[in-house]
């Protein structure tokens, strides 16, 4: 069966090489972008006939319900969920303005949170489906919450969704919703000088997305491997 996948931000970084890593597994996929041109740009890379740009801002809640309704009515159920846009805001706590911390509550937190209240009905009515929601370890608290404020207090409340949601999911049901951490990745986020690829950073992505029923939930993953939230 063909699954059908939505990665948000999937014009560039891990977002692309995710989204080109579920169309060389066969998935359908939607990329999930906030300028349609920059989608188009993008799709034109990726090898595969059944890959369609879903233009969706998640900065703007009043949209994003009409563009999932209008999504599922034209390629079908999403099977698979991504929760991969990010912003990086790199104020420090003295200078963090409140619409910064606003936009990457919306982006890490609200968004992704209107994404699964819209599609987690539906995969556990057909007994199908993943959450993916790619977080840092600057979110953990296990490793300090370095990051700055307003991305790792963002991430950190992606974490807690990702947990607080995973708590519905009965152990019958073949439903999985993960956190990852990508590690530092060399794209625009990240900068010249991180060590990892987008490929890599992708990787785990990828696994969770494809998990096999018996696979885990409510768990937090860099490289396939659980770690401490």
């Amino acid at each position: 069966m063909t699954r059908t996948v939505l990665v948000t931000g999937a014009n560039r970084g891990i977002g692309f090489e995710t989204a080109k890593g579920f169309a060389a597994h066969g998935c359908k996929v939607l990329m999930g972008v906030r300028d349609e041109s920059d989608g188009e740009a993008a799709r034109k890379d990726i090898t595969g006939n059944d890959i369609h740009v879903v233009e969706i801002d998640l900065t703007n809640a009043d949209t994003i319900t009409e563009c999932i309704v209008r999504a599922e009515a034209v390629y079908g159920n999403i099977d698979i969920l991504i929760n991969n846009a990010g912003v990086m805001v790199e104020s420090s706590f003295e200078e963090l303005e409140a619409a910064d911390f606003e936009k990457s509550l919306k982006v890490h937190v609200e968004g992704p949170l209107q994404l699964c209240q819209l599609l987690l009905p539906g995969m556990l009515e057909r007994n199908f489906g993943r959450i993916v929601n790619v977080s840092s370890g600057w979110g953990a608290f296990t490793e300090g919450m370095e990051g700055p404020p307003a991305y790792a207090i963002s991430k950190a409340a992606l974490n807690a969704l990702t947990m607080n949601l995973s708590n519905i999911i009965e152990a019958n049901q073949n439903v999985k919703i993960n956190a990852m951490c990508p590690g530092w990745v060399h794209t625009r986020m990240g900068g010249k000088d991180a060590p990892r690829s987008p490929e890599k950073g992708a990787e785990t992505a990828l696994w969770l997305g494809m998990l096999d029923e018996d696979g885990p939930t409510g768990g937090f993953f860099r490289d396939k491997k659980k770690i401490n939230w």
